[in-house]
């Protein structure tokens, strides 16, 4: 009877743990640990003649240890990743203010993302609203 409640306890973990996507670090972990807990746990209780708590102890040892090692692995992926586009877009820059000196270099405009240069007047009028301020609001 033991035996029928152990298998059909390990198959409902196994149905709830299928989703539709892969499993994250901490699930793997849990999974993982709980199993090698398990094992050494039944190693362990077996030869100290409490078989079932050592399985018992052994899996929740290992879920919590594997769970926390997992969780820690998918922190640093992230981090990781984060890094990665972080600096795919600072490389992304960098070319793009290369090509403007190289355009400025030889003596044309830089030309913008959008592949115009621009033109005087856009210039003065940008200029104008950027930095030049109603004399009322000077302060004297």
């Amino acid at each position: 009877m033991n035996h029928i409640k152990a298998l059909s306890l390990c198959g409902l973990l196994l149905l709830s743990a299928c989703s539709g996507e892969a499993p994250s670090g901490r699930e793997t972990g849990v999974l993982g640990g709980a199993a090698i807990g398990s094992g050494l746990g039944a190693i362990i209780g077996h030869a100290t003649g409490h078989t079932g708590g050592g399985i018992a102890i052994g899996a929740a040892a290992g879920a919590l240890a594997g769970g926390v090692i997992g969780n820690q692995s998918d922190v640093q992926s992230k981090r990781q990743e984060t890094d990665e586009e972080r600096m795919r877009r600072q490389d992304e820059e960098l070319r793009r203010q290369r090509r403007e000196i190289e355009e400025l270099k030889r003596g044309g405009r830089p030309i913008d993302d959008y592949g115009s240069s621009g033109s005087s007047s856009d210039d003065y009028k940008y200029d104008d609203y950027k930095y030049d301020t109603p004399s009322s609001d000077k302060a004297y």
